[in-house]
């Protein structure tokens, strides 16, 4: 069983998975590297051998990541301008290449009245640090235009029923 994800907060991508203690026979766990990963299927992933699991320390990058223990779930994001935008509660990969290609955010609850989550893409993500992660202003200020565009609807079509006056 995957314990925890391992994730390179410099530009979001999955390493590896740390696996739980008791699924595997190493005494602190073991790790997945994600190159190891041949498939995917309905039990889970499949790999060639247990040869391809991991001690911690013996990949310096992954080791570097697993002592930083980035977890993007219940991370802040906030706008350039440090408005809040809300906390991740879930995130997409592309299991191509293992990035996280989009965060799903849950807004605050003033917010959430208009719109519960958020969904913002990778492009849109500007930095990453201890306290947020900090996403371009233009996200909140197209959401506000798309929401008046709303607003401001008037159809474009003429009822023949309706008499003019």
């Amino acid at each position: 069983m995957i314990e925890s994800i391992i994730v390179d907060p410099n530009d979001l991508k999955i390493l590896g998975f740390f696996l739980n203690k008791n699924t595997v026979s190493f005494d602190s766990g073991a790790i997945l590297d994600v190159r190891s990963v041949r498939e995917f299927s309905h039990l889970g992933m499949i790999i060639d051998s247990d040869e391809e699991l991991l001690n911690v320390g013996d990949v310096v990058k992954i080791d570097e990541m697993v002592k930083l223990n980035f977890q993007p779930i219940n991370f802040k994001v906030k706008t350039q301008s440090k408005n809040s935008v809300g906390t991740v509660i879930d995130y997409t990969v592309d299991v191509n290449d293992f990035y996280i290609q989009q965060l799903i955010v849950k807004r605050p609850i003033l917010k959430s009245f208009i719109d519960p989550e958020l969904i913002i893409n990778r492009s849109e993500i500007l930095e990453i640090n201890d306290e947020a992660i900090i996403v371009k202003d233009e996200l909140a200020k197209q959401k506000g235009r798309e929401k008046l565009e709303q607003e401001e609807f008037v159809p474009n079509f003429v009822n023949p029923f309706r008499q003019n006056d």
